[in-house]
Order: C-alpha cells, then sequence, then structure tokens
C-alpha cells in the first residue's frame, strides 16, 4: 500500500468548499438586493454602490463584516443579519460575473412593488395628530418633531402593536445656527427649529405587504418621504427604509413607540 506523506494525509480532513450558486445567487439578488442595488448590480442611487462586476471575495468579506457587526451601517447589517454563508458567497458569485457597470451613470430602476408606496399626504394633520418626541440630528444639524394619529395613539395607550390604519409624521426642520455654524439648543434641549424641509411618513394599512420580499416587509408599513410642498420626493426608494425598519419587529418596526406610548399614557 502506498504511503501517504504527511500534506496529502492532512488533505484528507479538510473539506472543499463547496462552489457557489450563482443561479441562486442571481435568485436572491431578484428578491432582495435589486431593490437597492439593481437586479444587474447597477444602482437605483448615486447613495448606493455598483457591485456589478465586483470581485466576489471582496463581496463576502464585506458581507460577512456587515452581518457580523464589525462593519457598521444601519441598512446593510439588517440585510446581511438575515442571510446565510451559502446565500452570501452565492450573491457575491452572481454579482462578481456581471459585467462591470457602464459608464455614464446609468441607473436602475426600481422594482415597481418597492418603488410604489401607498402613502399619501395628511392634508391638515395638525388638527388631529398628536406630537409625542422630538429629537435633534446632530450630523445633519435637524430637528425632528414625531406626530401620530388617533389609531396609532388609541393603540400605544391601550399597550398593543400598532394596527392598520396607523400613521407615524416626522416634521423635519433645518436647525437655527449661531455664528460658528453650531446649531442653537432651546430650554427644551432640542435645536432651535429655522426652517421646514420636509415630512418623512410611515403607515401601515392592509395587504400592503403583499409583494414586498420576506427580508424586507415590515408586516404591511409603507414609508414615503415628502418635499415641503407635501409632494413625493422622486428620488427615496422605500427599500431603504424598510431595511432600516426591519430590526424593529418587536416594537411595530418603529423607533419611537417607547416616546409614543409614554406620551399616550399622558393623553
Amino acid at each position: 500500500m502506498k504511503r501517504l506523506c504527511a500534506v496529502q494525509f492532512l488533505l484528507l480532513f479538510i473539506p472543499f468548499a463547496q462552489a457557489a450558486d450563482v443561479a441562486a445567487g442571481k435568485a436572491k439578488v431578484a428578491s432582495v438586493c435589486a431593490a437597492c442595488h439593481g437586479a444587474e448590480g447597477v444602482s437605483v442611487s448615486d447613495t448606493i454602490p455598483n457591485l456589478a462586476g465586483q470581485r466576489a471575495a471582496y463581496l463576502e468579506t464585506q458581507l460577512k463584516a456587515l452581518k457580523d457587526g464589525s462593519r457598521k451601517n444601519p441598512i446593510m447589517n439588517a440585510m446581511a443579519a438575515q442571510l446565510a454563508p451559502d446565500e452570501i458567497a452565492n450573491v457575491a458569485a452572481y454579482f462578481s460575473s456581471l459585467p462591470g457597470a457602464p459608464p455614464g451613470g446609468t441607473k436602475s430602476a426600481f422594482l415597481p412593488n418597492l418603488a410604489k408606496t401607498h402613502v399619501t399626504f395628511p392634508e391638515n394633520y395638525r388638527a388631529t395628530f398628536t406630537r409625542y418626541h422630538g429629537m435633534n440630528f446632530p450630523a445633519r444639524k435637524e430637528v425632528r418633531y414625531f406626530l401620530a394619529n388617533p389609531v396609532a395613539l388609541q393603540a400605544a395607550r391601550d399597550g398593543k402593536p400598532l394596527p392598520a390604519g396607523s400613521m407615524l409624521l416626522a416634521e423635519i426642520y433645518a436647525a437655527k445656527a449661531d455664528a460658528d455654524g453650531k446649531p442653537i439648543v432651546g430650554d427644551d434641549n432640542l435645536f432651535v427649529p429655522e426652517k421646514l424641509t420636509g415630512y418623512a411618513v410611515m403607515q401601515s394599512g392592509e395587504g400592503w405587504g403583499s409583494g414586498i420580499p420576506e427580508m424586507l416587509r415590515n408586516e404591511n408599513w409603507n414609508y414615503a418621504v415628502f418635499t415641503v410642498d407635501k409632494q413625493h420626493r422622486p428620488t427615496v426608494n422605500q427599500a431603504e427604509c424598510l431595511a432600516c425598519h426591519k430590526p424593529l419587529d418587536k416594537v411595530s418596526y418603529t423607533f419611537t413607540l417607547k416616546e409614543l406610548t409614554a406620551a399616550a399614557a399622558r393623553k
């Protein structure tokens, strides 16, 4: 019997890595990643990187770092956390198999069921909504005021998950600055608002989550950002909102449910 050298002997016990499945990667990209990075790896926005033609090893490394949290990105941390190791390899292999993104800033179209939102601006909201929280955003030099409609307020008062029909709205203001450009803080510890710059709205409606991939679905919540004149901001991709709120399934996908519940108890 032929004797094996030490290296050959050790190799018998080292499992060979299973080749990545490009077809499976393509399917996963089509169902989730395409919403932001495009089905062919050409992104939907200047703020989102193109992944077409990127090296598979690099993509795997970054997705693993996003999955374990060593690389911070609120949206991608939520997405990568849901990917199994083989799915990471498959997605990386698929994007790597594509030709590089074309020159000229070509952008991918949104997935129709993600680009479309059911949220419409709530006219005269100040007459019926309740302001329940305020928050500073130092990096943006903004202050935001959060308001809830009666449906959301009642559910919070009853200690129940926010049901269909709930709507939360954030008024977004540029902060007033001092001579050094630093936001001025008022007596309430919030930045002093100077100029309204837009609105962010989340609303839940029966069946609104249908058609949205499970990895992004926030039950029946939809999202929208509005301009000062109450028009949809066309550059906003709802998938980014869905991904950011996805980890909040225990609190009705809401960052401010604690503050809403406290305010409801005082009413």
